[in-house]
């Protein structure tokens, strides 16, 4: 019998070993993200579907296949679907030449202009729908102009859907694009490929997974639209999501809002499904450089014509609906002035709309915004570290669990807070906290779709050279890992604080009287009838602008050593 040297049995067994503590450390980043989805998630949506679905203690199981069958159902859901997906796309033509601007093309006022166009994402649905309806609707600037009104129409939505998303493809693209290193593409022309080819076989395939990425997260967005349609799309159109929100608030029909969440939770979880099994991220080691390297002035009059339509796209999709929110602040009673500005510092002139100023709603917003963004850095991070791995059931299953709030009602998720976290050791409808945790619910999924392409792209060879020299997994990604992602980091922390600014749906429910945000008083200011309160309502929407528009553009500032524009 022959016995194999041990030095053999040694050698063979270190992959092993390897694997086993790289498995170890996934599922060591996997704990945290699981336990808060798990709590802040999965428990309340769980706690609001039971509550609909049983009567003395049974479950009724009959009303789902009653709400299912419906007809009225089915053509919700189609619409649902048609205007996210159309919404999508249109999203997506009209952005990803403003992600190649951003990019690659230096120009004055670029990091203004680009603080600007996320505004709109993180304004109250509310808000920007009647914007929209003043630019489309009866009266508008359309109607006045050349007698044309768009307000009622899938137009009108899909068109304020653009106006929301834009910055989702510009960010999320853009980010990855502009630290793609042009020298590739350079190659491929000079070994006789042209510039639409090498553009389609060297750029586009390093770009298709933060393409995939905007795409999921935009049409997430619409899949749950609420205020837009609502306002935009009058009687004739209905989301789930405003479906949910009647069968609850207004008709009282809990069971039937259980019911059609569980029809939009499936939709999602189908979804990033087909997601997973088709156009799920196949990041390629890429060669990542500066992006202020890869800026430059346009060239030509191609490249300047191209600036030029970008601008003009920005300008009438995105400052016109702005401006005329700003105009619409001044507009008072007696001429344009600083009547509703002044309005906003006594809690006596809303007719009891508050117990404090609704200015102190900026406070508000700004202590909850930070306190979201520093819990959805951490557990994105984690998470987005954990998913670095592109194989295997458990990082699918893990991907799209963090997806899931994107597509769920917030509608749902409020309630759920309500009903589920009332009792201890989980009593916190009383903590300021409570705000916070819902907002990075969202939040989350923003900073992983955003580090996930930087983290994948990062040559695996370094990080095993870190090791050989001896350093623990800890320390490789410490050294390795976070100085090439500190761009997608600090792109991440704006979009979580961006969103949790502009959270409306489950704070609505859950933020205390004497403690509002911005986007919860503009609400109750715009339930309110009387001009007083809706000139408040539009002022208060101008402060979130701007408070919004600054936050962006001192991020638009920041440096991190080699890593980019942020």
């Amino acid at each position: 019998m022959v016995l194999a040297r041990p030095e053999v049995a040694v050698e063979a067994a270190a992959p092993k070993a390897r694997g086993a503590r790289r498995t170890a450390v996934r599922l060591g980043l996997m704990a945290l993200p699981l336990a808060f989805f798990g709590v802040f998630f999965a428990y309340p949506v769980a706690a609001i579907v039971s509550r609909g679905l049983t009567a003395d203690g049974r479950w009724q199981f009959g009303r789902i296949g009653e709400v299912v069958t419906d007809p009225a159902t089915a053509h919700v859901l189609w619409f649902t679907t048609w205007q996210a997906a159309a919404s999508t796309a249109l999203t997506l033509a009209l952005a990803l030449p403003g992600a190649y601007v951003f990019a690659r093309f230096d120009f004055p006022g670029k990091g203004l202009l680009r603080a600007v166009v996320t505004v709109p994402f993180v304004l109250p649905t509310v808000v920007a729908g009647s914007a929209f309806l003043a630019l489309l609707g009866r009266g508008g600037l359309l109607d006045e102009l050349w007698g044309v009104r768009l307000d009622t129409t899938v137009w009108a939505i899909l068109l304020a859907h653009v106006f929301f998303n834009y910055a989702v493809v510009v960010r999320t693209v853009g980010g990855l694009w502009g630290q793609l290193d042009p020298r590739q593409e350079e190659a491929a022309r000079v070994l006789g490929a042209g510039r639409f080819a090498a553009w389609r076989r060297v750029t586009l395939p390093a770009l298709a997974p933060a393409v995939a990425a905007a795409a999921l997260m935009v049409f997430l967005f619409t899949f749950t639209s609420f205020g837009t349609v609502q306002i935009l799309g009058g009687p004739r159109y209905a989301t789930l999501e405003v479906e949910i929100y009647q069968q609850t608030a207004e008709l009282l029909d809990l069971p039937t809002a259980a019911v059609l969440t569980l029809v939009q939770f499936a939709a999602v979880a189908l979804l990033l499904l087909v997601h997973a099994r088709t156009v799920r991220r196949r990041e390629a080691t890429l060669r990542l450089v500066d992006a202020r390297r890869t800026a430059r002035r346009p060239r030509g009059a191609a490249q300047w014509t191209l600036l030029a339509a970008v601008l003009a796209v920005v300008a009438l999709l995105i400052l016109l609906p702005l401006v005329v929110l700003v105009l619409r602040s001044f507009d008072g009673p007696d001429g344009y002035g600083t009547v509703f500005y002044r309005a906003l510092a006594s809690a006596g002139d809303n007719g009891g709309t508050f117990v404090v100023p609704p200015l102190e709603a900026i406070g508000n917003s700004v202590s909850y915004g930070l306190a979201a963004t520093a819990i959805a850095v951490v557990v994105g991070g984690l998470a987005a570290a954990a998913l670095t791995r592109r194989k295997g059931f458990l990082v699918r299953g893990f991907d799209a669990l963090l997806m899931l709030p994107l597509g769920t009602s917030a509608v749902t998720v409020g309630f759920g807070f309500l009903i589920a976290l009332d009792e201890p050791p989980l009593d916190l409808r009383t903590s300021w906290i409570l705000v916070p945790l819902a907002q990075a619910l969202v939040g989350v999924p923003f900073v992983v779709r955003t580090m996930l392409p930087v983290l994948r792209a990062v040559d695996p060879r370094l990080r095993e050279a870190a090791a050989v020299l001896g350093a623990s997994p800890l320390r490789a990604w410490r050294e390795v890992d976070l100085p090439m992602v500190g761009r997608a980091l600090a792109v991440s922390a704006g979009f979580a604080f961006a969103v949790s600014l502009g959270e409306f749906g489950a704070t609505v429910f859950i933020a205390r009287p004497d403690s509002p945000t911005l986007p919860v008083a503009v609400a109750r200011l715009l339930g309110r009838p009387g001009e007083l309160n809706y000139g408040q309502a539009m002022a208060l929407s101008t402060v979130l602008m701007l408070v919004c528009a600054a936050a962006l553009l001192v991020l638009e500032r920041v440096r991190t050593d080699r890593t980019g524009e942020f």
